[in-house]
C-alpha cells in the first residue's frame, strides 16, 4: 500500500472535515503533513480539533505544502480563490473540486489550461463514510490522478467516474437525494404515530427500515422490484400499502424531484 498522502484542503467546513477523517481512517492521508486553510478562525480551530490537521489562514501555504489540493470552498467564492491559486499552482498539483456547479471549464480557466483538475460531486452522508459520489476528470488529469480520486472517494462511500455532463444528474439524484429520503423517513414515522406508535419508536423503526432496505439492494444485487415482490404476499398488508403509494403517485413524485433538482443544478452551472 502506498504511503499516506499530504492533502491540502481549501475550506475547512463539514465536508472537508468528513473527508479528512475518512481518509485518515483509511490510511490514505497523513495528518502530520496535511494542511487546511479557512478565512474564519473558528472554522480553523474546529477543523484542527476534529482532524488533527493544522489549519492556517492562507491558501498559498496549503498549496505550497501539498500536491493534492481539495477545493472545498463555496461556489460563489471559487473564482476569487482560483485567481489567487493561478500564481502558485504548478504541474505537480492535482486540484479536486467538490464545489457544486463549478465546471471543469471554469476550473481550468481559473487555474490555467495545463492544470490537473478533477470535479467531484459527493453528498452529505460522506460525514458517516457512506457517500455516493460522481467525478469527472479535466483534460490534463492523468490516469493516475483518476485512480487516486476513485480510491479516495471510494474510501468514504461509493464513487463513479462519469462524463462531466452527467454530474448535474448526480447532483439531482445523490446530491439532493438525502433530503428526499429524509422526507420519506419523516413521513413513514408520521404514519407510525398515526397508527399508535410512540414518536421515538416510530422514527427509529422508519430510519432502520430505510437503512436495512438500502443494504438489501446493495448487498444482494437484486433489483428493488424483485425485493419488493418478495415482501408483498397475495392479499396481504404490504400490497395494500403499495396500492396506496401508487394511488398517491409516489414514484412519479420522486422521479420529478430528481428531474427538478437536476435542472436547477444545470441552471446554477451556467
Amino acid at each position: 500500500m502506498a504511503a499516506p498522502l499530504a492533502i491540502g484542503f481549501l475550506g475547512a467546513g463539514q465536508m472537508a472535515t468528513a473527508l479528512a477523517n475518512g481518509w485518515t481512517a483509511a490510511g490514505l492521508l497523513d495528518p502530520a503533513r496535511s494542511l487546511a486553510s479557512d478565512p474564519y478562525p473558528a472554522a480553523r480551530d474546529k477543523f484542527a480539533s476534529a482532524t488533527g490537521i493544522r489549519a492556517v489562514a492562507g491558501n498559498a501555504e496549503v498549496v505550497a505544502g501539498c500536491e493534492v489540493v481539495i477545493l472545498a470552498v463555496k461556489p460563489q467564492t471559487m473564482a476569487a480563490v482560483l485567481a489567487e491559486l493561478a500564481t502558485v499552482a504548478t504541474d505537480r498539483h492535482l486540484f479536486v473540486s467538490i464545489a457544486a456547479g463549478v465546471t471543469l471549464g471554469a476550473l481550468s480557466a481559473g487555474l490555467g489550461s495545463k492544470a490537473r483538475v478533477i470535479r467531484v460531486m459527493p453528498n452529505t452522508p460522506c460525514l458517516l463514510g457512506a457517500s455516493a459520489s460522481g467525478f469527472a476528470a479535466g483534460p490534463a488529469a492523468t490516469p493516475e490522478d483518476v485512480a487516486l480520486v476513485a480510491r479516495l472517494f471510494g474510501a468514504v462511500g461509493k464513487a463513479f467516474a462519469l462524463p462531466e455532463h452527467q454530474l448535474d444528474a448526480v447532483t439531482g439524484l445523490s446530491g439532493s437525494g438525502p433530503a428526499f429520503v429524509y422526507v420519506m423517513i419523516e413521513a413513514l414515522a408520521d404514519g407510525g404515530v398515526r397508527v399508535g406508535l410512540p414518536r421515538d419508536v416510530a422514527l427509529a423503526l422508519a430510519a432502520q427500515t430505510v437503512l436495512g432496505s438500502a443494504k438489501m439492494v446493495l448487498e444482494t444485487g437484486q433489483h428493488p422490484g424483485a425485493l419488493k415482490d418478495a415482501v408483498a404476499s397475495p392479499g396481504g398488508t404490504t400490497i395494500a400499502g403499495l396500492h396506496a403509494l401508487e394511488r398517491g403517485g409516489v414514484r412519479a413524485a420522486l422521479m420529478d424531484a430528481v428531474e427538478a433538482a437536476t435542472k436547477r443544478a444545470q441552471e446554477l452551472g451556467k
